[in-house]
């Protein structure tokens, strides 16, 4: 059996969860970039979204996590019936989430479908896999926004804004998915977007979790939660 070592260590993150929303059952709320969803095993990792709101709200629980460096909406259940509700939503596919980002370089297509199975190996750790044989089905659609040039100090650097729709939802899925259009998420540490040159500096992972669709458990209201892109 393979052991698998997360040396990964937080930096503290200074920036306050924004409670966009509350009542007895929900929080809805925007994630700051560089703050974990659930601590991790090393103590020095305890931070999180989780850490953080157990306070204010005893009991509560995450039903989805946000990658470390995306920022952008979560809901946490205030109790395990609304938990187990909202969980099931999500699994049965039934919520839409629409992030915005920024991709190294200009795209041809104006839209398209990234379909890539996604796999765990434990020789890449934490990276994940694309995998037609062991991986999990993971199928994402994106939309262009407009194409635009960065000045960098000495030169221009191109860069496409898009509206990424994830149908599935695994681990890493948008940052490999844009990598396998050729065009990283700008900022990405793991799968090349700090590697062209003249975006080592980039402060943030440019991945932001913009829109939550679901259905309240309790009142059965269509949610419709958008919180605008910060970059």
């Amino acid at each position: 059996m393979s052991v698998i070592f997360d040396t990964f260590i937080a930096p503290p993150c200074h920036d306050s969860i924004e409670i966009l929303y509350q009542d007895e059952h929900l929080v809805l709320i925007n994630k700051p970039a560089g703050l974990l969803s659930l601590s991790g095993k090393n103590p020095q990792n305890l931070d999180s979204v989780h850490h953080r709101l157990v306070q204010t709200f005893p009991g509560c629980t995450l039903v989805h996590r946000l990658d470390f460096g995306t920022s952008g909406l979560m809901v946490i259940a205030r109790n395990k019936a609304i938990n187990a509700a909202l969980c099931h939503q999500f699994s049965q596919r039934t919520v839409t989430k629409v992030y915005s980002a920024l991709l190294c370089g200009h795209l041809d297509d104006d839209e398209g479908v990234i379909d890539a199975a996604i796999a765990k190996d434990p020789a890449l750790f934490p990276l994940m896999s694309v995998c037609s044989i062991h991986g999990k089905p993971a199928r994402s659609r994106y939309r262009v926004v407009e194409r635009f040039y960065h000045r960098l100090e000495e030169r221009m650097l191109p860069l496409t804004r898009v509206e990424l729709t994830p149908e599935t939802g695994r681990t890493h899925q948008l940052r490999i998915h844009c990598q396998q259009l050729g065009h990283p998420i700008l900022g990405c540490d793991l799968y090349g977007g700090r590697l062209l040159p003249g975006t080592e500096g980039t402060p943030r992972l440019m991945l932001h979790a913009g829109e939550l669709h679901f259905v309240h458990p309790v009142s059965e209201e269509e949610i419709k939660a958008i919180h605008p892109c910060p970059f």
